[in-house]
């Protein structure tokens, strides 16, 4: 037997690199690819800029903010919350004002009755209804009951069975969290307070350096890779290995001695950008067509 090459392809079995190869080529099944560290949102960054946070502020959920940036995002939903009440108001008085039309027609309507019959009408106008009128009630032709005059043309928008003003209906006041969808207040946002290693190096910036900030308890690094969690009454990001290992064994701030309850310790949400949701999975998969045998 002749001495094969170390890619020998000779072999009875269908390695898996000869079938992910042959998959790649073919244009079938299913393509996964690890995501790079680009398409992950740093911890530290706002969850709308994608930006190093300047002012950092945390949500009751975890969900980092530059304050500038979610301020300004409050107050654009209560611009548009402003609007959308105005526009909601027209359409109510637009409403109101048909109703009232269409009960002074009903009642001119009945005072005529009245002056030709000289009998009181109660409710709506009846027509005396004769055969004909019969046989068009009962008719499905859409020629009949006064539409013949009308031209079918259903494929138009002022035909459709919607079509007319637009019903009023009152705005939501609530303003929600772009992120997490909860009830977002400003009075909610808590100030958070980033401890800067103490490298010595002045030369680069602070978006430069990859090790910006550390534990101020453990003095660990922080970084994606690791958990981490803001203490309520200071502000400030602590590891979670600290918290589990002492903070919440007499639940006392490590730096201050202050008592803490549970809901001061707010775990931070390490986000991605819009292509990679969370640090959680980080591998992206495109489905393609089976090859069926």
């Amino acid at each position: 037997m002749t001495r094969h090459a170390r890619n020998c392809t000779a072999g009875a079995v269908y390695t898996y690199n000869e079938k992910k190869r042959d998959a790649a080529e073919s244009g079938y099944g299913t393509n996964a690819q690890r995501l790079g560290k680009d398409s992950v949102k740093s911890f530290d960054c706002c969850s709308l800029t994608l930006q190093p946070c300047r002012n950092p502020v945390v949500t009751k959920d975890g969900y980092l903010f530059d304050k500038e940036a979610i301020l300004q995002y409050i107050i654009t939903k209560k611009n548009e919350y402003s609007r959308k009440l105005k526009e909601y108001e027209r359409l109510k008085r637009v409403e109101e004002n048909d109703v009232n039309q269409e009960l002074n027609r009903k009642q001119q309507q009945c005072v005529e009755q009245f002056v030709k019959s000289g009998k009181p009408v109660n409710g709506t106008v009846e027509k005396p209804s004769t055969s004909r009128d019969a046989r068009e009630e009962s008719s499905i032709s859409n020629m009949a009951n006064g539409h013949e005059k009308k031209l079918p043309s259903f494929w138009l928008p002022s035909e459709c069975p919607n079509a007319g003003l637009a019903k009023a209906k009152k705005p939501d006041s609530t303003i929600y969290c772009p992120v997490s969808e909860k009830v977002l207040k400003a009075k909610d946002l808590i100030d958070v307070k980033f401890t800067l290693v103490k490298d010595g190096d002045t030369k680069k910036s602070l978006i430069a350096k990859e090790a910006r900030y550390m534990c101020p308890v453990t003095h660990d690094i922080l970084s994606n890779a690791v958990p981490c969690a803001v203490l309520r009454p200071t502000g400030d990001v602590v590891t979670m290995e600290c918290v589990e290992k002492l903070i919440k064994k007499d639940m006392i701030h490590p730096l201050t001695s202050q008592k803490l309850k549970d809901k001061d310790i707010i775990p931070l949400q390490r986000g991605g950008t819009g292509y990679a949701l969370t640090n959680e999975n980080l591998e992206g998969k495109e489905k393609r067509p089976m090859l069926q045998a």
